[in-house]
């Protein structure tokens, strides 16, 4: 995979791993990955036990975190494995707003790295989506680092049914939550693994 001329410039002097060559493509180091992945950790672990005041910090939107973190709990939903639309029979059905989820080992909550919303959540991820590619990314990197993923989506049915609410919603989650994955957020956290793949 050939990289962008500025693409290996996001983590400087930490990028490419002892013994590789830019010709080898970007390999990410598991410190750096585990670092990144904490800072998403430090902000969200509050937010997965409940104490919404750490987020609020840093947030602009104090009044609606309290009913966003009222209205889920994204550890109360079903995880299920990110090829679950290929199941012959779809458990989720209708207008829904879906999570992707990662639990590394050395963390002691699971990270959202995308927050998305459907009208049809049997069918919203069977086509093509650019957070698959970030995730095959984002997977291939740990694995190339010796590190193991848990990747999960789940799905939260009770909501809006018309889009644009739906929509509202999906932006509070969002600004609550900071998926890394989610084109709102992405420059916060220098995600790499969001890059154009040619």
């Amino acid at each position: 995979m050939e990289t962008s001329k500025g693409q290996g410039q996001l983590f400087p002097n930490q990028v490419l791993s002892a013994g590789s060559s830019p010709h080898e493509g970007l390999t990410l180091s598991s410190e750096l990955l585990q670092s990144w992945q904490k800072r998403i950790h430090d902000h969200q672990a509050g937010l997965f036990k409940g104490k919404p005041e750490m987020a609020r910090q840093n947030s602009l939107f104090c009044s609606e975190d309290e009913t966003v973190s009222d209205q889920l709990n994204p550890l109360k939903l079903t995880p299920l494995p990110l090829s679950f639309w290929r199941w012959p029979s779809s458990p989720h059905h209708g207008a829904a707003i879906y999570l992707v989820m990662d639990r590394p080992a050395d963390l002691d909550t699971p990270l959202l790295l995308y927050v998305g919303e459907t009208i049809a959540a049997d069918r919203r991820w069977k086509g093509e989506h650019d957070c698959k590619a970030y995730l095959s990314a984002y997977a291939e990197a740990l694995a190339g680092a010796g590190l193991t993923s848990q990747l999960s989506i789940r799905f939260w049915s009770d909501v809006p049914e018309t889009t644009r609410a739906r929509r509202q919603l999906e932006q509070k989650l969002i600004q609550y939550w900071l998926p890394p994955f989610n084109k709102e957020t992405r420059a916060r956290w220098s995600t790499p693994f969001t890059a154009e793949i040619n």
